[in-house]
C-alpha cells in the first residue's frame, strides 16, 4: 500500500459529524500545552497532511482556513493522532507565535478559579495587528 493509499484510508477510518467535520485540538509538540480547537473536513486533513502546514475548516466562512494565512502565527504539523474512538483528532504542532485570535498565546486562557472567574492570560500581541 503506498503512502498516498494510507493517507486515503485514514481519512477514510475518521468519523465525521453530520456536516462532514471533526473536532482537532492543537497542541504544542515540545511543551504539552493545549493552543486550540478547531474543526477539519476530509480535505483540511489531506491539506495538512500532504502541505505539512496545519489547515481547518472555516465553519463560519465555510471554506478552508489555513492556519497563519493572514496573521503569520502558522502551525507546522509534527504529529496526526486520533483518539480510541476516530471521532477526535489531536493535532501536536510547532506554533509560530500566538495561536489565538485575541493575540494570546493559547484560546484558553478564561477560567474559574476557587469559584471566580478569572482571566488567566493577557494578550501577547494586538489582535489589530495580527490582521492586517
Amino acid at each position: 500500500m503506498s503512502k498516498a493509499d494510507k493517507m486515503a484510508s485514514l481519512v477514510f477510518d475518521l468519523k465525521f459529524n453530520d456536516d462532514g467535520l471533526i473536532p482537532a485540538i492543537a497542541q504544542q509538540h515540545d511543551s504539552g500545552e493545549v493552543l486550540m480547537m478547531a474543526w477539519m473536513n476530509r480535505d483540511a486533513i489531506a491539506e495538512t497532511l500532504s502541505s505539512g502546514r496545519v489547515c481547518y475548516y472555516s465553519r463560519s466562512r465555510q471554506k478552508l482556513w489555513r492556519k497563519g494565512e493572514s496573521s503569520g502565527q502558522e502551525q507546522a504539523l509534527r504529529e496526526l493522532r486520533w483518539d480510541c474512538d476516530a471521532d477526535t483528532l489531536l493535532i501536536m504542532v510547532d506554533q509560530k507565535g500566538v495561536a489565538c485570535h485575541t493575540g494570546r498565546r493559547n484560546c484558553f486562557f478564561n477560567a474559574v478559579r476557587d469559584g471566580e472567574f478569572t482571566i488567566i492570560a493577557d494578550p501577547e500581541v494586538d489582535p489589530k495587528e495580527l490582521y492586517k
